[in-house]
């Protein structure tokens, strides 16, 4: 199976320490695998209601907003590799991830769409820039992109961590830039067997 790549970018800011950290483990993907960027910001999305529970359909978007929704949700389907890139806001990704992610349990409940049999057997990788230096602080985002995977059983690719605040100080990061020579390359680690 040909492996596609969807690149979510969820920073408030164009071409910053997320994306470059994203951009450089591309960069080492093998020729010929499908990469696909999108960012979150330019794709609003609307405003999240949980309607699972209330016997009523879920609300639908319309205009832009709807539109935004159904190229991210076919986008999503397609790709074999899920790359959640968000800078680490609060200790976890942005507010524009967030609402992406949420979105999922709108899809989970789609009619006929099968969203957790189709998702099942990618992986979810996480790519984040965060200011501080102590990757601990990283530790409730690592375990909610290892848990998401876990529930759709997809397998889990890990977390790809560099330090940088201001404009291009990642790429002082000499760690992180060595990682994302061979983050995409490793060995991912396989889905939980028991659902949820």
């Amino acid at each position: 199976m040909n492996r596609s790549f969807l690149f979510l970018l969820g920073s408030a800011r164009q071409g910053g320490n997320t994306e470059t950290l994203a951009r450089a483990a591309a960069e080492h993907l093998p020729d010929g695998v499908e990469r696909r960027w999108l960012d979150l910001k330019r794709l609003p999305l609307a405003g999240y209601a949980d309607a699972r529970h209330s016997g009523e359909p879920w609300p639908e978007a319309s205009g832009p907003e709807a539109e935004n929704e159904a190229l991210l949700r076919e986008a999503t389907l397609a790709a074999t590799d899920i790359v959640i890139a968000s800078p680490l806001y609060w200790y976890s990704v942005s507010s524009w991830t967030k609402a992406y992610l949420d979105h999922w349990s709108k899809w989970l409940s789609v009619p006929d769409l099968d969203f957790r049999a189709r998702m099942a057997g990618g992986t979810l990788w996480g790519v984040a820039a965060m200011g501080d230096r102590e990757e601990t602080v990283a530790e409730p985002l690592r375990l909610m992109l290892g848990n998401t995977a876990a529930y759709l059983r997809m397998r889990d690719g890990g977390l790809l961590l560099g330090n940088g605040s201001g404009p291009g100080q990642v790429l002082d990061d000499a760690r992180a830039l060595r990682r994302a020579k061979t983050f995409f390359a490793q060995e991912t680690s396989p889905a939980l067997s028991a659902g949820r």
